[in-house]
């Protein structure tokens, strides 16, 4: 069983501009071209996933401001009818403004949508701010995956804002059961995430960490050390496709000197046993 606990599609109208955008922001920040790896849409995706011999790829969409969530929930659902042809399953969205937060979190346990997704970065909020905490809280309460893109964005490097620090901060308020910390816990912060988040009861996932299409990317000594410390059962694979080609994600992952046991956790049963998927 493999699952891809971390990937995006664009709707088809808006794809193409949007991913040229994000190329551009990334140009801009780190002085380098970086294409994505598919075409950005739903079809691009389910395309990538079964080439790639993924059971399954998870949409992780993101809610840039508070009109979004709504609309972009019911499409989730939707597309969730068909996740045994598609092998895509999508995820739920949400704003840190929400007033009405209480309101979305319950249509997306409704919906049966496992999870939301938080990206402090493009929603322009600290993770330890009160607006993710009263968020986190209650999704938390309602047995919600949260995954949350931590560490810096390579398109918008200026301003972190989910550090380690700032996730410990969290943790003494709450301490949520299905918390995803993205990107091995920080892109580009691992070194900070090793001394400070290994060990506790949070998930990291892999995504794009093993890419050497970006400016930087983690040694695999690096992250076999990472998973040996935090443990296996709490590693996710993921591969922020498109920004990573999933069958090169997943020829990079099987370079990690893993014992059997541990890489089918990781690949696979991990999440599946958080979101009983299959």
């Amino acid at each position: 069983m493999i699952i891809d606990i971390h990937t995006h599609t664009f709707p088809d109208r808006i794809a193409e501009s949007a991913i040229v955008g994000m190329e551009e922001n990334i140009l801009k920040g780190q002085g380098m071209e970086v294409k994505c790896a598919r075409i950005p849409t739903f079809k691009g995706l389910s395309d990538s996933t079964k080439k790639a011999g993924i059971d399954l790829s998870v949409v992780c969409p993101v809610a840039t401001n508070v009109r979004q969530p709504e609309k972009i929930n019911r499409s989730s659902a939707k597309v969730n009818e068909k996740m045994d042809e598609t092998k895509i399953f999508n995820f739920g969205a949400i704003h840190p403004d929400c007033e009405n937060y209480m309101e979305i979190i319950d249509d997306i346990v409704a919906m049966e949508l496992k999870a939301i997704k938080l990206h402090p970065d493009y929603q322009n909020t600290f993770f330890d701010d009160d607006k993710y905490l009263r968020i986190i809280d209650y999704a938390a309460e309602k047995d919600l995956g949260i995954i949350v893109h931590a560490g810096e964005d390579v398109g918008l490097p200026e301003s972190v804002h989910c550090t380690p620090d700032m996730v410990l901060d969290l943790w003494k308020h709450i301490q949520p059961e299905k918390l995803i910390l993205a990107h091995m816990g920080g892109w580009k912060m691992w070194n900070e995430v090793e001394e400070k988040l290994l060990g506790l009861p949070i998930y990291l996932d892999t995504a794009v960490v093993q890419n050497d299409k970006l400016p930087v990317k983690i040694s695999d000594e690096q992250l076999k050390r990472m998973i040996d410390k935090h443990g296996a059962d709490k590693i996710l694979f993921g591969t922020d496709s498109p920004w990573y080609d999933q069958s090169q994600a997943l020829k990079d992952f099987d370079r990690i000197e893993l014992n059997e046991k541990d890489k089918k956790l990781i690949l696979g049963e991990n999440a599946n046993r958080m979101f009983k998927f299959m």
